[in-house]
C-alpha cells in the first residue's frame, strides 16, 4: 500500500509539484501589476522575498516587494533562480533511491521554504516508510510534510496522505495511541473530502486503503482485534473494488481476513474467506503455488479450529506436498509438528508419536522447533496416561525455552501456556500455575498480545479455583474479563465463561448478590454468544438460579430455574438426566419459597456444587481455542 502512496504522490506532482516555479513567477512579477491575482498559498502572507544564501550568485533583498523599484538588469538574475528552481524539482523528481532524494532536497531546502517543501517532505517520508530503516527519521518528513500541507485547515487529499503517514511511522515505533490519533484523524478527513467531493474517488480510496489497513494494524497491536476487524474488512472491501477479480495480491487480502477472523476464534467467519483465497491462488497460480500452501496451512488451522480434524489434516497433508516440492525445510517442518497436533486431536497417539519421531531427528539441538516436537510428544504421551514419559519431555522442552525467552518471547509465552495444560491435565496444578505466570511475565510486556496475556490469566483464575484459592483467583479473573472484553468484545463467549467462573467465586465467599450479577452478566453473554440452549448457557442460568436462591430471592430463583427446564426440554433424551435434576431443584424452590418470606435472607449461602465451577466448556475454552489458532502468528 506504500507503493500506492508513492504513485499517488507522483500523480500529484505532475498536476501540483511542477506548478510551484510558475506560481513563484506569477506571483513574484504580478506583485505591483493592479491587476494581479490573489498571492499563491504557497508563499508566505508578507510577501517578502526569501534569501537563498546556500545558493551562489542567488541573494535577494529582504524589502517589502510594494516598494520595491526593479532595474531592467535584474530580470536575468531572477530569471536564473527560477531555472534553478525549476532544476531542482527537476533532479527531485528524477531522484530513484532515498539517499538521491536526500540529497535532492537538501539542495532544495536552500530555496524554498517550509511550506513549498510539503510535497517533497511528504514524498520523502513515504519512501523512507516503505523501507523500514529508519523510523524516526521517517517521522521527522512526515512530520515536516504535515506542518507544511495543513497550514490553511483546508481539507485535502495530501493532509490526509501526512496524517496517514504520521500514523504508520508511529505505529513502526510501537507508538500505538499516537498512531491511533493520526489515523483516526485521516479517516475522518477523507470521509468529508468523499462527502464534499473536494478530491476524485480515483484518489480517495489509495489513500482510504491505507488508513483502514493502519488502522486494523494498530488495534490488533493494542489487543482490540475485535475492532480491528471492522478495518480489515473495509480494506478488503475497497481491494474488491479497485483490484481485478482474481489477482493474486485479493486473494492474499482474503486470507489475511481469515487468518484475522481465526485470530478471534471465529473460524465460521474465516472459513468463506480462506476458501475464496484457496480459489482464487488455485486458479490464477495453480495447485503447486506457495500462496496454495498457505492457504491451506490457514484452512487447517480453521478446520481445526471448527474440530473438523480429518479436514484440517487433509489439508495439511496437501500444503506438506507442496513445501516439500519447493524445499522450503523450515515451513515444512512446523506443518509436520501441525500434522502431528492434528492426529493426536483425532486420538491418532501412536501415530502422532511415530511421525514427532521422524520429526525430531531434524531439528538442532537447542532450536524452538526441538521444543514444539517435545511438547507435542509430551501432549500425546499424556493422552496416553503416561504421565512419567510425558513429564521428561515437557521437561526437555522448558529446558529449551528458558534460554530462549529473550529471543523470542511470545513464542516462549505461547509454549509455557501449552505446556502447562498437559500439567493441568496430570492434576499437577502447582507446576501448571507457575509456567502459566511465567508465561504472563513475558505476555504482559508485549502490547500486541493482550488478548494471550487476558487468556493466561483466566487460565491462572481457573486453576486457582480449582485449588481452592478463590480470594487469590479473583484478581486474575476481573483482570482477564477487562482485557479480553476490550480484545473480542463484549460478547464473545469467553468473556462469558470469565464471569461465570467469577460469580462461582463470589458465591464461595458467600458474596450472593456480586455473583448473581456476574451469572447475570455471564448468561447475556452466553445467549447472544451461544444463543440460550447451548449447554453453557443453560448451566450459568442454572448457576444464578442459584445465587438468587442463596439471596432468598426464591421468585427469581424460580424463574430462573423454569428457564433451565425449558431448556434441558429442548434437548430431548439426550438430556434426560439433567432435565429431572433441574425439575428437582424447582420443587425444592418452590417448596422452600412457601416456608420463608420473601424477605428473609438465608443466614450461609448454599453449598456451591462441584459443577458449578466448570462447567462442561467453562474450562477455560477461550485460553484452549486460543492456543489451536497459536501457529497462525
Amino acid at each position: 500500500m506504500k507503493k500506492a502512496s508513492l504513485s499517488l504522490i507522483s500523480k500529484l506532482n505532475r498536476q501540483r509539484f511542477r506548478g510551484i516555479s510558475p506560481l513563484l513567477s506569477r506571483d513574484y512579477i504580478s506583485v505591483n501589476s493592479p491587476s494581479s491575482s490573489s498571492p499563491s498559498p504557497l508563499h508566505s502572507r508578507d510577501h517578502r522575498i526569501q534569501f537563498c544564501a546556500k545558493t551562489p550568485g542567488l541573494v535577494y533583498p529582504c524589502r517589502n516587494l510594494g516598494t520595491l523599484v526593479e532595474k531592467p538588469n535584474q530580470l536575468p538574475s531572477r530569471q536564473r533562480k527560477l531555472k534553478e528552481k525549476s532544476d531542482l524539482e527537476e533532479a527531485f523528481e528524477s531522484a530513484k533511491t532515498s539517499e538521491e532524494m536526500l540529497r535532492a532536497f537538501r539542495d532544495m531546502e536552500a530555496c524554498f521554504d517550509e511550506r513549498e517543501l510539503g510535497l517533497a517532505s511528504l514524498k520523502i517520508g513515504l519512501k523512507l516508510d516503505q523501507e523500514g530503516e529508519d523510523p524516526e527519521k521517517a517521522l521527522s518528513f512526515a512530520d515536516k510534510a504535515l506542518k507544511a500541507l495543513d497550514q490553511d485547515g483546508k481539507p485535502s487529499i495530501l493532509v490526509a496522505m501526512a496524517l496517514q503517514l504520521v500514523g504508520s511511522v508511529n505505529y513502526s515505533l510501537k507508538r500505538f495511541n499516537d498512531s491511533l490519533g493520526y489515523l483516526n484523524r485521516a479517516n475522518k478527513l477523507l470521509g468529508r473530502l468523499e462527502e464534499e467531493r473536494v478530491a476524485s474517488v480515483e484518489d480517495i480510496r489509495p489513500v482510504m486503503h491505507a488508513v483502514q489497513l493502519e488502522l486494523g494494524n494498530v488495534k490488533t497491536a493494542m489487543g482490540r482485534r475485535e475492532e480491528a476487524l471492522g478495518n480489515l474488512k473495509k480494506a478488503l472491501e475497497i481491494k474488491e473494488i479497485t483490484l481485478e477479480k482474481d489477482c493474486k495480491e485479493l486473494g492474499v487480502a482474503y486470507r489475511d481476513l481469515a487468518e484475522a477472523y481465526a485470530s478471534v476464534l471465529n473460524f465460521k467467519e474465516a472459513l468463506p474467506f480462506g476458501l475464496k483465497a484457496l480459489e482464487i491462488h488455485r486458479k490464477e497460480l495453480g495447485n503447486n503455488s506457495v500462496e496454495v500452501a498457505h492457504d491451506r496451512r490457514i484452512l487447517g488451522v480453521i478446520y481445526t479450529g471448527m474440530e473438523e480434524h480429518e479436514k484440517a489434516l487433509e489439508q495439511n497433508e496437501l500444503s506438506q506436498k507442496i513445501l516439500k516440492s519447493w524445499g522450503l525445510s523450515s515451513e515444512l517442518l512446523r506443518s509436520e509438528i501441525d500434522a502431528a497436533n492434528m492426529q493426536i486431536a483425532l486420538g491418532k497417539y501412536d501415530e502422532a508419536i511415530n511421525t514427532l519421531k521422524g520429526i525430531v531427528q531434524q531439528t538442532d539441538k537447542d532450536s524452538e522447533n526441538r521444543a514444539l516436537v517435545f511438547i507435542s510428544m509430551g501432549k500425546a504421551l499424556c493422552n496416553q496416561e503416561r504421565f512419567a514419559d510425558s513429564k521428561r519431555c515437557l521437561e526437555i522442552a522448558c529446558g529449551i525455552l528458558d534460554k530462549k525467552e529473550t529471543v523470542s518471547p511470545i513464542e516462549v509465552a505461547e509454549a509455557y501456556s501449552e505446556i502447562s495444560m498437559q500439567y493441568e491435565t496430570m492434576n499437577e496444578f502447582e507446576i501448571a500455575i507457575s509456567l502459566l505466570k511465567r508465561s504472563l511475565a513475558l505476555l504482559e510486556k508485549q502490547p500486541q498480545e493482550q488478548h494471550s496475556e487476558g487468556s493466561v490469566s483466566a487460565r491462572i483464575g481457573w486453576l486457582l479455583l480449582l485449588k481452592g484459592e478463590v480470594p487469590q483467583a479473583i484478581p486474575y479473573l476481573e483482570s482477564a474479563a477487562e482485557i479480553l472484553k476490550e480484545s473480542f468484545g463484549s460478547k464473545h463467549f469467553g468473556v462469558g465463561y470469565i464471569y461465570n467462573n467469577l460469580g462461582a467465586a463470589y458465591l464461595e465467599l458467600d458474596r450472593p448478590q456480586s455473583a448473581a450479577q456476574m451469572f447475570a452478566v455471564a448468561k447475556d453473554i452466553m445467549d447472544v454468544s451461544l444463543g440460550p440452549h447451548h449447554v453453557d448457557s443453560i448451566e450459568t442460568c442454572q448457576n444464578l438460579s442459584k445465587a438468587y436462591s442463596a439471596m432468598g430471592s426464591y421468585p427469581l430463583a424460580i424463574e430462573f430455574q423454569r428457564r433451565v427446564v425449558d431448556a434441558w426440554e429442548g434437548h430431548g433424551a439426550s438430556a434426560e438426566d439433567e432435565l429431572r435434576e433441574a425439575q428437582h431443584i424447582l420443587e425444592e424452590l418452590k417448596t422452600k419459597a412457601r416456608g420463608t418470606s420473601t424477605n428473609q435472607f438465608p443466614t450461609k449461602a448454599l453449598p456451591l456444587p462441584q459443577h458449578s465451577l466448570a462447567s462442561r466448556n467453562s474450562h477455560p475454552n477461550v485460553s484452549f481455542n486460543q492456543n489451536s489458532a497459536g501457529s497462525m502468528r
